[in-house]
């Protein structure tokens, strides 16, 4: 066991109602992962990294997810299946059990900080039940200094206890776990699971409302990147369209890959102190910065490793979210401190699975808003269960589950700075070319790297563009080491009246997922909507 009067600060967990707990403050990564060992609570892979398993839980649970409904919350919330509302008084009760559930065991306590900008600065205590779980908070939250944690003044607390099960019928949840937040009282309170991903994602929701409604700051689920220039470069892209990989750029350094602000002052700046990655058949070939970042410090969750601590990254026998935590700087070119200026391009990224969309195309400030709320890609084949065939998938300003407010919200933000800024806004279909999924393939890495550099380098500025006949969308003719007939999904299809059909069905889908926002968006952002209607 590690000898808590190593730690150089003592506090108190009784103002937290947490009473008579040893306390382990602050413990290095180091000290983190030899108690996880010793409890029997994780094993060391052949890299040195520590391997977890989150129990029932290998990912976030989002009908689980609840915001306190009170004075703060009431009228600024887009209340719904995504943001569900939970009495304040079941939250007092449940806070209750779950402090008097802490009281007295060995707990891990960390005082971190979220937002790399000082102006923007959110300080967090995170009070932990597991020694690996405080181990993800130190890598995952910013780290203050010894001198900065003298004097530490916490705004938010995180209670995160896996072992405490609710009882739905008294404490108000669906089930056993939960994880709620209350903005009134500045706590997330998380029970019930072990998934580290909702501790991270409790405090990026939290920013969610906070900075736009406080800060006059928008937040991003995306990755971010700064060039020799000084440019910075967002990347927005749900789960498997290649915001990690394309963000991770050797001529660029990152600035974060997961959670940003863009600010008044049109900086952009990472909510973060590290990286949290999927590793599912992860090769040092196709993604060397995360291969090369699982060692000491790290923490794999639920892969399966053999005798001697080698990791199978194709083993999905306990879930397709294998993951990786680790701190920032395992990676080695980034941006110190986590912060970028000047944005000037913005890539949407998509995994159309129907191979109709560009795979690069720029967007007018009302097309990039409507394409921001919709938050396109599509789940292929074999990646659900019940899943045969390319099914449309849309989360709202790709993060849907944890936006608090409502999408349209996030939208206009969004169109002020692109025009304040004159940033430029592409959407990059990493998907299916040829045909759909099944009957094409997927684009060439090579390519989508191409074009990418070239939007990058100002190569697309002067080139001529033609419109999508469907979706409206203006589509480069030319790029350097792209070939000319890869830009033009149709011409790539032996079957044009195929595409055209397929074409028609996804631009469908786009305006039947739209219609549940059309009562708020303004004319500029359905003008932005593919050129088809429900009608036609």
């Amino acid at each position: 066991m590690v000898d808590k009067n190593q730690t150089t600060k003592t506090i108190s967990l009784e103002p937290y109602g947490i009473e008579n707990a040893t306390i382990f403050y602050q413990l290095s990564s180091e000290e983190l992962h030899q108690e996880t060992l010793t409890k029997g609570q994780g094993t060391e892979a052949s890299s040195g990294a520590l391997a977890v398993n989150t129990g029932e839980f290998t990912g976030r649970s989002p009908q689980d997810r609840f915001i306190v409904k009170d004075e703060v919350t009431k009228d600024r919330v887009w209340w719904g299946n995504i943001n569900i509302p939970f009495d304040a008084a079941h939250f007092d009760a449940l806070y209750a059990k779950v402090t008097g559930y802490l009281s007295e065991k060995e707990v891990y306590v960390r005082d971190s900080y979220a937002c790399a900008d000082d102006k923007y600065r959110l300080n967090i205590r995170v009070i932990n039940e597991y020694p690996w779980s405080n181990m993800f908070a130190h890598n995952m939250f910013l780290r203050p200094t010894e001198e900065e944690l003298a004097h530490f003044d916490p705004e938010w607390t995180i209670i995160n206890a896996p072992g405490f099960k609710a009882n739905p019928e008294v404490d108000g949840t669906r089930q056993h776990n939960f994880a709620i937040l209350n903005f009134k009282k500045k706590v997330a309170l998380i029970g019930g699971t072990g998934y580290t991903g909702e501790i991270k994602k409790g405090i990026f929701s939290a920013l969610n409302f906070i900075l736009p409604v406080f800060k006059d700051t928008l937040p991003m689920h995306c990755s971010a990147n700064v060039g020799d220039d000084g440019e910075t470069a967002i990347f927005f892209g749900l789960s498997g369209t290649g915001k990690t990989t394309l963000s991770a750029d050797p001529n660029r350094k990152l600035i974060g890959d997961d959670e940003h602000g863009w600010t008044r002052e049109n900086t952009v700046f990472n909510f973060e102190g590290g990286c949290y990655a999927k590793v599912i058949n992860l090769s040092e070939e196709n993604e060397p910065d995360i291969y090369h970042a699982i060692k000491p410090g790290a923490i794999l969750e639920n892969v399966i490793m053999d005798a001697e601590g080698t990791v199978d990254f194709s083993d999905t026998s306990i879930t397709q979210n294998t993951r990786v935590s680790y701190p920032i700087y395992h990676i080695d070119n980034i941006q110190v401190p986590s912060i970028g200026s000047n944005p000037k391009n913005i890539f949407f990224l998509t995994a159309d699975a129907f191979g109709v969309l560009p795979p690069i195309s720029r967007l007018t400030p009302g097309q990039a808003a409507y394409h921001f709320i919709s938050g396109y890609t599509a789940k292929v084949a074999g990646t659900e269960a019940g899943i045969d065939e390319p099914v449309p998938s849309f989360s709202a300003c790709f993060g849907a589950p944890f936006m608090p407010l409502h999408p349209t919200h996030y939208a206009e933000m969004l169109s002020e700075k692109m025009k304040a800024s004159g940033v430029n806004v592409w959407l990059v279909n990493t998907g299916w070319t040829g045909g759909p999924y099944g009957t094409g393939s997927r684009m060439k890495l090579k390519f989508t790297r191409a074009m990418i550099s070239a939007a990058l380098d100002g190569k697309l500025d002067a080139v001529r563009y033609a419109t999508h006949p469907v979706f409206g969308l203006s589509v480069p003719q030319e790029c350097p080491d792209v070939p000319s007939d890869v830009l033009n999904p149709r011409e790539t299809w032996k079957d044009k009246t195929a595409y055209d059909s397929k074409a028609r069905q996804l631009a469908l889908s786009f305006q039947k997922n739209f219609t549940q926002f059309e009562s708020y968006a303004n004319d500029e952002i359905m003008a932005g909507a593919p050129q088809i209607t429900l009608e036609d």
